[in-house]
């Protein structure tokens, strides 16, 4: 206990020496005033005497923008004075890149590595600091050329769960800016135009078939025709048979058979490389024998009205008598 902090407490015990009752209001009040600054010098001294904890450079930005996001929070991501927002898609098991420039967010020189962190806004954990991550996954990785102003989040092998917002923070003079980026995981999806599961061609036509590719950022390595268990593409033996693919953010790769044939009949499936295949069957037929088939049909339904008329009309008739 300092000496001004003794002093003060041999004052107290002096006036409160005997019974406490004779104290009015304006004495406790003069004692109070009269050691409140030795209190107040005491703590200080104190306090300057005592070592100071200060955390490590990165958990500093992370409290700081933390604080800060609790501040913009109802205004929603991105929306701050200082944000900016890009949009990522990436193919389900293919390598993600999440750029954050920061020359365009600071007009000034290239700011230090220490500086600059990645942040999954899911569960708000940190990823990287500068050129450090702080994760097991090892999918995730820092690229960053000296003397560049983009920090690269990567991400191997993305997968369902690694959809949602991932957000690169900035310290400045001026305080924290952010770069929000929206990664989307998509899974291509294949299907054959126009089809129902079946498809009908008459003997001696033309077999189309038409394969779409969806979904795909990345345009599928190959896309293979396969007639029951056989790969058609380059099929020489049967002739006629020819396969053109058109690759782009729908890829279409179409299917042409010339001069269809009973053997041609079967099930025929579109395999990309990037995608779940897509099968059809193909009914070959001779013609007269699918026109026959329609009037059998057809007369089949004629019948079938005329009996159900004359249910009808015959119990009437007898009620009527």
């Amino acid at each position: 206990m300092s000496a001004a902090y003794s002093q003060y407490a041999a004052i107290y015990r002096k006036l409160t020496q005997g019974s406490r009752m004779w104290l009015d209001p304006a004495s406790w009040c003069a004692l109070f005033l009269l050691g409140l600054p030795t209190v107040l010098l005491t703590t200080s001294t104190d306090f300057r005497n005592k070592e100071v904890y200060t955390y490590p450079e990165w958990r500093r930005h992370w409290y700081s923008a933390h604080d800060n996001h609790g501040r913009g929070a109802k205004n929603g991501y991105g929306r701050g004075k200082n944000n900016t927002v890009t949009n990522v898609t990436v193919q389900l098991g293919a390598t993600g890149f999440l750029h954050c420039h920061i020359r365009t967010m600071v007009e000034r020189t290239i700011i230090g590595a220490e500086h600059v962190l990645w942040v999954r806004r899911r569960d708000w954990h940190i990823l990287s600091s500068g050129m450090l991550t702080y994760t097991n996954d090892e999918r995730f990785q820092i690229l960053h050329t000296e003397g560049s102003d983009d920090w690269i989040l990567q991400i191997k092998y993305v997968q369902k769960r690694d959809n949602g917002t991932y957000e690169c923070q900035v310290a400045t003079g001026g305080g924290l800016m952010s770069h929000f980026v929206h990664l989307r995981i998509v899974t291509p999806k294949a299907y054959i135009q126009g089809s129902s599961g079946e498809h009908h061609v008459d003997m001696g036509s033309v077999i189309r078939l038409v394969c779409i590719i969806e979904k795909s950022p990345i345009p599928p390595q190959y896309v293979f025709w396969y007639h029951n268990d056989r790969m058609i593409n380059y099929d020489t033996a049967r002739g006629g048979i020819t396969v053109e693919t058109r690759p782009g953010p729908q890829t279409q790769s179409l299917l042409t058979i010339e001069q269809a044939q009973d053997s041609d009949s079967g099930n025929y499936t579109c395999s990309a490389s990037n995608t779940r295949p897509a099968s059809i069957y193909v009914f070959v037929q001779e013609g007269d024998n699918t026109a026959a088939i329609l009037r059998r049909e057809s007369s089949s339904a004629i019948e079938l009205k005329r009996a159900l008329a004359l249910t009808i009309i015959l119990p009437l008739l007898c009620i009527l008598r």
